[in-house]
């Protein structure tokens, strides 16, 4: 419904909802963001952490083609993507709900999407709390068949 995801080593607020819209308060400013437009030709950005990068991650990113790895910690991982800094985020070991619920909200406020490996949307308030295997993109277009 709607999310907000603070990062205190940026002093970064980020909040936002579909059909609310997305936005980030940074150093005082308060502006709204969006997802970034197609770039054809240029290198995917592809946030992925370090410490979760799974041989499955790696082979789904070595077919999205040209690349750029762009770091970032937890939810700021959707909220890089939501603020238009990168393209795609596959996560394909777990999380729970809680890891992703409001992060999520703000990149779907944005304009961008995440779905799991079948294509439907991650769903909250399950029996099980650990979330599937996901992406979260500006656009599903990007993710390799």
């Amino acid at each position: 419904m709607l999310g907000v995801v603070y990062a205190p080593a940026i002093d970064a607020l980020y909040w936002g909802g579909a059909g609310v819209g997305a936005f980030r308060c940074m150093g005082g400013q308060t502006a709204a963001i969006k997802v970034a437009a197609s770039n054809p030709g240029k290198a995917l950005r592809v946030v992925a952490s370090k410490s979760h990068l799974s041989e499955a991650t790696r082979s789904l990113i070595d077919r999205l083609g040209d690349v750029s790895l762009v770091q970032a910690g937890s939810s700021l991982k959707f909220c890089r993507v939501a603020e238009g800094e990168a393209d795609i985020y596959p996560r394909l070991a777990p999380t729970c709900e809680w890891d992703t619920a409001a992060a999520q909200a703000v990149l779907e406020g944005a304009g961008g999407v995440v779905i799991n490996l079948e294509g439907i949307p991650l769903l909250y308030g399950k029996p099980d709390v650990l979330n599937p295997s996901f992406i979260a993109t500006r656009d599903t277009a990007l993710i390799p068949a």
